[in-house]
């Protein structure tokens, strides 16, 4: 699960916290957003991420998310 090329490091953070409204994106408060970290890799990415909607499965407006931190660094890298 790469969306890199080989030998590129491609940073992605993963962020999460509780939302306001589960329709939206927006946290509830940005005090206790949860910064998990930032992976060279999407697949690195994914597995923080995947572990930690798991812990927090039962709190159903608890929400994680991968950025693609590379994408805003160098937007030439924005696919069309």
């Amino acid at each position: 699960m790469s969306d890199g090329q080989a030998g590129k490091q491609l940073l992605h953070l993963v962020i999460g916290g509780e939302l306001s409204d589960l329709e939206g994106v927006e946290f509830k408060d940005l005090s206790k957003v949860d910064i998990v970290g930032v992976y060279p890799d999407y697949a690195t990415a994914y597995t923080a991420w995947k572990a930690k909607a798991q812990a927090t499965v039962d709190q159903a407006q608890t929400r994680y998310f991968v950025v693609h931190l590379h994408r805003l660094l160098d937007p030439s890298t924005i696919k069309n």
